[in-house]
């Protein structure tokens, strides 16, 4: 067995070389992470292509952003093989990244059905539509750092760590990753076949997140309320990152999967991509922070019953600083501050995609965050 070696690569202000010009299959691109994305990819002057549904929420990233006018903008579902694949064939995509799923932990205890079929389902369309390709394409399926089974370990949880999950959705993504292993042994073995990896990132924020049940959400839409932020778990612990740092991630992943060499092989694996050890705190104090950077608001703890939710949730990112060009850049006093501001921004009814394409040229001109560990 060979020992991993860091892989070379494009530093991050340098990735735009990288895409411009190639055609990226985005799916999920209508959603939080697919928009800022999509939004990124633009920027870089790549040919992007989205395969989503309509904006889950309403206001929603896509429309802040008018990104129907910025990407080519195609409605549709992962789990109808027929119409993912006649997109695919139409923009016969280099690089893909797959991020629609069904993503809202509690929903999955409303629709299981729903979520297992998309997140599993989705992904095998995905996985079979490249193992059909017949020009070189590169894949970087994003699932979920939920898809470890969670024994409230103190130690963060690593690529090679037992899969599992005591929910629908954690079970799904669970499920989503051996997906990708199989196909990836049985079917993408050699050099010339499609180059597939996963990527695991921790609780992801930042602006232009409206979804239900999450925590920035949530806070933001009390506070622009002027009503009290309502917290279920104030102790549970999470790795918080800017959604630019799991997107670098992402990037970083789909650039080097680009590469065609035997060194190359050894991207087409599963990642993490969390934040450095300082950035991983409980929901309490990435509350405070919010309200210190809103400039005041109320805070209570929910009454009633909640849904089961783990209270410790750490990940290792040592395997993704180690091999590959890819570091952590914003502390999470930073990631609170520019998550307010966008929100801000945008209640002040400011240019959106200006501000956000402002954010992603701060992100990738700052320097690697130094304490990353």
């Amino acid at each position: 067995m060979s020992i991993p070696v860091a892989l070379p690569g494009p530093r991050l202000d340098e990735i735009g070389e990288v895409y411009r010009g190639r055609s990226v299959l985005i799916t999920g691109h209508t959603g939080f992470k697919g928009g800022w994305l999509a939004s990124w990819l633009a920027e870089l002057g790549a040919k992007v292509t989205g395969y989503a549904l309509p904006p889950p929420t309403r206001p929603s990233l896509f429309d802040a952003l008018g990104l129907h006018r910025r990407v080519r903008h195609v409605e549709g579902d992962v789990r109808d093989f027929a119409s993912l694949r006649a997109i695919w064939h139409a923009c016969r995509p280099e690089v893909v990244f797959h991020l629609a799923a069904q993503a809202i932990v509690s929903r999955s205890f409303a629709v299981p059905l729903e979520t297992v079929s998309t997140n599993v389902l989705g992904t095998t369309h995905v996985m079979e539509l490249a193992r059909q390709s017949t020009w070189p394409i590169s894949i970087v399926c994003v699932t979920s750092d939920k898809c470890y089974e969670n024994v409230e370990s103190v130690y963060g949880y690593r690529e090679t760590d037992r899969l599992g999950g005591d929910d629908v959705y954690s079970g799904s993504k669970a499920a989503a990753e051996m997906i990708i292993h199989s196909y990836r042994r049985s079917f993408f073995t050699a050099l010339e076949c499609p180059g597939v990896a996963s990527a695991r990132a921790g609780n992801v924020i930042g602006g232009g997140d409206w979804s239900p049940d999450r925590l920035v959400p949530d806070c933001v839409r009390a506070l622009a309320a002027a009503k009290p932020i309502a917290l279920r778990h104030p102790a549970a612990v999470r790795p918080w990152q800017h959604v630019l740092e799991a997107l670098s991630g992402y990037l970083t992943l789909g650039a080097g999967l680009q590469r065609r060499d035997q060194e190359s092989m050894s991207v087409r694996t599963a990642w993490n991509f969390g934040p450095a050890a300082d950035n991983i705190a409980n929901v309490d104090h990435v509350v405070a922070a919010l309200v210190r950077c809103w400039g005041g608001g109320d805070v209570q703890v929910a009454p009633g019953p909640q849904l089961p939710e783990t209270t410790l949730l750490r990940l290792s990112i040592d395997k993704a600083q180690a091999l590959l060009p890819w570091r952590p850049r914003w502390r999470l006093a930073e990631t609170v501050e520019h998550t307010v501001e966008w929100y801000r921004a945008y209640y002040a009814g400011e240019d959106m995609t200006e501000h956000t394409i402002a954010q992603i040229s701060a992100y990738a001109g700052r320097k690697e965050h130094v304490g990353a560990a």
